[in-house]
């Protein structure tokens, strides 16, 4: 062979190989959500490494059906084995060092495990919650010297008054800390976590959750005896199903029983009460902090991720939790096998992971644990666990936010931009730029970064020290321009009333002006304000129309004129949208209630009602446009101010609309009451009719086209 075929050869298995490597990184896709919700692909932050058989690890029986895997600090992988009564010890290069079955026990007795679900590993002991009898056992860590791990200690049922008579201590998750205080997870146990002291005596119950059990499977293992309800135990809690512990001491915990419907509602509005995944403290209190773009549960976008022709219905299935380095911690799906890694902020970092048999995706994921830069996954299916190594993507994330940890805020903008530069989908590296721009002061960097990914509670943070900044620059121009505001605003009555006093009693012919002025009279007079108007004619069908127009670009502008931080993502409708949203339900108002006063002895005409009507809504743009302003200085803590002044210029609205109901058809109140509350069923029907009218229309149009089109065919 000469050599350029030498050469020739050698580009061909080049092209081989990475077309391989192309394929073996395609066994799945990582991904983030942006603001708005919608799968966007990542760069993969892991990729896997190798699948760890029970061949591979030197085990005389196979796994069978493992439940838990965790690691130490110095590299060992532990895995609960309980169909094989064992827990199964690896060195950091996942070789067999110990099998962990029998033991002697505190009395002297040989004793064996039974069942091991769950197991947590400390400086220097191994915790298993021994399933099948009932009880946590503590051994010492793997000895070399004497080739194995010597029993500690043993745990009972504890007892306590705490304790509902129905349930039934068995603990499937365990997780302590180096002072030896306990955390148990039992599957039929409602109350909470389980605290243990060191002596493993009842400390109390830990982040309680509201109730999500089928009330009637309660209410029937109350007639249930202690062995029925035993044998009817599904080793998966009602509550949570796994737990984990940080070095701080902070107790992460997981839950799969939660309704649907509560962990969808949960996911956009990032409440804790049905968070899947909680962050737990000494107190049970949880302190996960959610200020993602949306709560920390696994997917989001159901019907975008994976494969279009194997779509996976609902929210994910989180049935464990990892922590990570720097704070960032990392939760299994084991609906999709899915795997969701995020910050201590609960920003999402990347999401990756698929079902399958190429090696990275799983078929049924159990448990997930960090083994320093690398992650390994546990499968029930396979009886393996597969290596995921980090990528150079993955260090840069966990760079930058060490650097925004360390305080080192120019390094961290270096890592963001890096991170944007071969990922510019990740809304969450604008999150981290701002931060890093927050934390160095820079408020008007951080609010420009923190609106590019539309985070408004990080922006509105920004916002208010920059606000600070400008009113401590600006402190004399403030009062001032309060000053003149309120000057102008008195003045203005003060010259509407004048006005207003001298046409009543003046006869001279009444101009545009005096019309509109007198709305200013009405508002605040309503009583003598609409019989005036009615009786002596202070306003016009010409000066109502106006105001009618006037709401209707007042609401226009409060579309598209709120800051950021209180309409981040503005959505203008349409001119005829606009129109519509003021102009119908002032039409409706008055064609139902002329309707049904014409029947019940009404004096106003459609004339009259409609004029009431249109100088009863002047408040609308009197406040509607201050509020819209008044987004542009208040941040979003302060939202109340806004919501206080909608609520006085709704509620200012409707009682003028009542007593002008009232005065204009010359009403006792209690028949006005019952006519405004008519009025508005009124309405009611005729949108009804509308509707039903429109749709009968629409469809006979489209029989008829339908055949003409069918004519034309057929001639």
């Amino acid at each position: 062979m000469n050599k350029q075929s030498r050469i020739l050869t050698l580009c061909v298995a080049l092209l081989i190989v990475l077309g391989s490597v192309g394929s073996f990184a395609a066994s799945y896709t990582s991904y983030t959500f942006g603001y708005d919700g919608i799968f966007r692909v990542s760069p993969d932050g892991y990729t896997p490494l190798q699948l760890v058989t029970s061949e591979y690890m030197g085990l005389s029986a196979s796994l069978d059906a493992p439940t838990d895997i965790v690691t130490d600090a110095e590299g060992n992988v532990y895995i609960a084995d309980p169909n094989n009564s064992r827990i199964v010890i690896l060195d950091q290069y996942y070789k067999l060092k110990y099998e962990l079955r029998e033991f002697v026990n505190d009395q002297g007795i040989d004793d064996s495990l039974a069942g091991a679900r769950g197991l947590c590993v400390t400086s220097d002991k191994i915790y298993v919650a021994d399933t099948d009898k009932k009880r946590i056992l503590a051994f010492k860590k793997f000895n070399p010297e004497t080739r194995k791990c010597d029993f500690v200690a043993r745990y009972e049922e504890p007892e306590s008054d705490s304790f509902a008579e129905d349930d039934v201590y068995m603990p499937i998750a365990v997780a302590a800390d180096d002072s030896g205080r306990m955390y148990v997870v039992s599957a039929t146990t409602y109350e909470g976590i389980i605290a243990l002291n060191q002596d493993g005596t009842f400390s109390g119950f830990v982040g309680a959750q509201k109730a999500v059990a089928d009330p009637f499977e309660l209410f029937w293992r109350r007639f249930q005896t202690r062995e029925q309800r035993e044998s009817n135990i599904t080793y998966v809690s009602t509550e949570y199903n796994n737990i984990a512990i940080d070095p701080t001491g902070f107790v992460y915990a997981t839950t799969s029983s939660i309704d649907e419907s509560a962990l969808n509602t949960q996911i956009f509005d990032k409440t804790s009460t049905y968070s899947p995944v909680k962050k737990l403290n000494v107190a049970g209190d949880d302190i996960m902090r959610r200020n993602g773009f949306f709560a920390p549960s696994g997917d989001v976008d159901y019907l975008r991720v994976g494969d279009p022709d194997k779509y996976t219905v609902g929210p994910s299935t989180i049935v464990d939790v990892a922590v990570g380095p720097q704070d960032t911690w990392t939760i299994l799906d084991q609906k999709r096998s899915h795997i969701f890694t995020y910050d201590s902020d609960g920003e999402l970092l990347f999401a990756f992971g698929d079902k399958g048999e190429q090696l990275g995706n799983l078929q049924m994921p159990v448990g997930v644990e960090y083994q320093g830069d690398k992650l390994l996954v546990l499968d029930s299916t396979t009886n393996a666990f597969t290596v995921y190594t980090r990528t150079e993507y993955g260090d840069i994330l966990i760079d930058a936010i060490k650097a925004n940890n360390d305080r080192r805020y120019d390094e961290a903008t270096d890592y963001w931009t890096k991170i944007l530069q071969r990922n510019n989908n990740f809304d969450s590296a604008y999150v981290g730029l701002g931060k890093a721009a927050y934390r160095s002061g820079d408020w008007n960097a951080a609010m420009d970064y923190y609106r590019y990914c539309y985070d408004v509670a990080d922006y509105s943070d920004a916002f208010q020290m920059w606000r600070k900044d400008w009113v401590e620059k600006y402190v004399i121009v403030i009062p001032i321009v309060l000053i003149v505001i309120i000057l102008a605003v008195v003045k203005f009555f003060s010259h509407a009333g004048k006005v207003n006093r001298r046409v009543a009693v003046s006869g001279e012919k009444r101009k545009l002006s005096h019309e509109m002025l007198y709305a200013f009279h009405l508002i605040f007079h309503p009583f003598d304000g609409f019989w005036d108007l009615k009786h002596e004619k202070r306003g016009s069908l010409r000066a109502a129309v106006i105001y009618l127009l006037i709401t209707i670009v007042a609401f226009m502008y409060n579309g598209i004129g709120q800051s950021f931080i209180y309409n981040a993502q503005p959505e203008f409708s349409g001119l005829v949208m606009q129109i519509m949203s003021v102009f119908l339900p002032v039409v409706l108002w008055v064609a139902a209630n002329w309707c049904l006063t014409t029947l019940f002895e009404g004096e106003g005409s459609v004339k009259d009602i409609f004029i009431a009507t249109c100088y009863s809504i002047v408040p609308i743009p009197m406040l509607i446009i201050p509020s819209t302003l008044l987004t542009h200085v208040l941040t979003s803590g302060e939202s109340g101010f806004i919501s206080l002044i909608n609520g006085i210029m709704w509620v200012w609205v409707a009682l003028l609309i009542f007593f002008g109901c009232m005065i204009t058809h010359d009403y006792t109140l209690g028949k006005n009451i019952l006519t405004c509350i008519a009025t508005i069923a009124g309405m009611a029907v005729i949108m009804f009719l509308g509707i039903l009218f429109s749709t009968l229309v629409t469809k006979m149009v489209t029989f008829v086209s339908n055949i003409v089109t069918e004519l034309t065919y057929r001639m």
